[in-house]
C-alpha cells in the first residue's frame, strides 16, 4: 500500500498547484476542503487511477469516502486492486 500512497501523492503535487504550495498534506486530510483537488481535478485524479492501476472507477464510487484524502485513496484503490 506504500506504492500506491507513493504514487498518489507524486500525482497530486505534480498536478494539483494548491497542493504544491500547501507544504506536507497528511493522509486525513480533505483534498477538497484544503482546496488542493476541485471538481474537475476530481476527474483527473479518477483518469489517473484508472490508468496507474488499471482499474475502473464507477460513477456511484465517486463518493468522498473514496477519493477525498490520500488515505480514502489508497484504501480504494487497495480494495479495487485486491491489495487489501
Amino acid at each position: 500500500m506504500q506504492e500506491i500512497e507513493a504514487a498518489v501523492r507524486q500525482f497530486i503535487v505534480k498536478n494539483f498547484v494548491m497542493a504544491r504550495s500547501r507544504g506536507a498534506i497528511a493522509g486525513g486530510d480533505s483534498l477538497m476542503e484544503a482546496g488542493i483537488v476541485d471538481s474537475t481535478g476530481v476527474l483527473e485524479l479518477t483518469g489517473f487511477l484508472e490508468e496507474e492501476f488499471e482499474i475502473t472507477v464507477e460513477d456511484a464510487e465517486l463518493i468522498p469516502e473514496n477519493l477525498d484524502s490520500i488515505d480514502n485513496i489508497v484504501g480504494y484503490v487497495a480494495r479495487k486492486t485486491g491489495m487489501s
